[in-house]
């Protein structure tokens, strides 16, 4: 009996495409756009080494930014917690004379009971032995109850004062856990972005690392002739001010000292600058550690701190509250000593030591060193600010 089912073509089946060519082309656009779809992430995924340079960048300076943040919720918290402490235990001290008050108006309320004052003159006076008993318990009670409304008021008043301190102790202990809740948060950002900036230099090639190093070392060619400049402008300007009296005496001007608006600190300030700055060379070589303010390692506003404090100067704790606690100058007219800031956060800050350099604590990683004020290009400098 002859089949009715029809004979199979030749050629290739697949997915029910009966035409080989039509198969053939069918296998290429899916190899393809396999191919595309898996080489288009890597692509995405492998940042041009200046993009890693300027997101490590960036991350580090959020990290200091965090970590200044991190200074201000630690400073903060130890703040409240003293005053908390305070407020603790100046509630004990209320509440024990709070104590010794109630145990005196119960006194009198016992004397009272003895002595029957609590009834009517006419009942004491029945109830007395003698007439005379009755005009002795009377004249007790009268000065009693002197004593008695002196009490009184006394115990009022100490149960107020203590009622408020002790609101003043629970919303205390409330800012201090909010201030620990923002240490602990700033603490983690820190961290995070450190991790951050590590990954990424982790999964450079030894030709990338030797890229980025001769990229850095260039950059730092750039800052030190840059420093160089200052120093030259610096020393023109100290010159035409040390010809300036003399000129003055013959009565001609300096040459170009026509309008010369340079302020030079006074020797007070130069006498602690220099001890400031010894300190500060005295603490090269030790590393950066975040939120550190000595002795063993510091991070950049724990070390200007550090070294205006041994000048017998106290600054604040962090760089956008150190900005602010002195005078702002040119950064032609810096003095050693002044304070430079950096980025428009001003989440740093260095120690001028003259011919545009200064001493910094950099970044994780790294240690204080003495360094171009230029190290990160000109307008990464915010101001300069003279602390004393």
């Amino acid at each position: 009996m002859a089949s009715h089912r029809k004979s199979r073509p030749t050629g290739t089946r697949v997915a029910g495409i009966r035409t080989p060519a039509l198969a053939t082309a069918a296998l290429t656009s899916v190899a393809l756009l396999s191919q595309s779809a898996n080489a288009a992430p890597e692509a995405d995924e492998k940042p041009s080494l200046e993009e890693v340079e300027k997101k490590v960048g960036d991350l580090y300076r959020q990290a200091e930014s965090a970590t200044d943040k991190y200074n201000a919720a630690k400073e903060k918290t130890a703040k409240q917690r003293k005053r908390v402490d305070t407020l603790l235990d100046d509630v004990a001290q209320r509440t024990q004379k709070l104590n010794e008050a109630r145990e005196e108006l119960g006194s009198f309320a016992a004397a009272q009971y003895r002595t029957g004052a609590s009834a009517p003159d006419t009942a004491t006076f029945l109830l007395a032995d003698t007439p005379q008993d009755y005009f002795d318990q009377t004249q007790l009670m009268d000065r009693m109850t002197g004593r008695q409304k002196v009490a009184v008021d006394d115990y009022v008043t100490q149960q107020s004062e203590t009622m408020k301190k002790r609101q003043e102790a629970t919303e205390s202990l409330t800012t201090l856990t909010e201030s620990q809740g923002d240490l602990k948060t700033a603490k983690a950002t820190v961290q995070r972005k450190l991790a951050d900036a590590r990954q990424l230099l982790s999964q450079l090639t030894a030709e990338e690392k030797a890229r980025l190093a001769a990229i850095e070392k260039q950059k730092q060619q750039e800052a030190a002739r840059k420093a160089a400049e200052l120093a030259r402008e610096q020393a023109a300007q100290q010159q035409a001010q040390d010809q300036a009296p003399q000129q003055q005496e013959s009565g001609s001007p300096a040459p170009g000292s026509g309008t010369s608006s340079t302020a030079p600190a006074d020797s007070s300030y130069a006498t602690k600058a220099e001890k400031a700055l010894a300190f500060a060379r005295a603490q090269i070589g030790k590393p950066y550690v975040w939120g550190a303010v000595g002795p063993g390692s510091y991070d950049c506003s724990g070390l200007t701190q550090a070294a205006w404090k041994a000048a017998g100067v106290t600054l604040p704790r962090t760089t956008y509250d150190q900005v602010t606690a002195g005078t702002t100058v040119p950064l032609s007219q810096a003095q050693p000593g002044d304070l430079v800031f950096f980025y428009d956060d001003v989440t740093h800050v260095g120690m001028y030591i003259g011919n545009g350099m200064m001493i910094h604590a950099p970044k994780p990683g790294t240690y204080v060193r003495e360094e171009s004020i230029y190290y990160d290009g000109e307008s990464a400098i915010h101001s300069v600010v003279r602390p004393a």
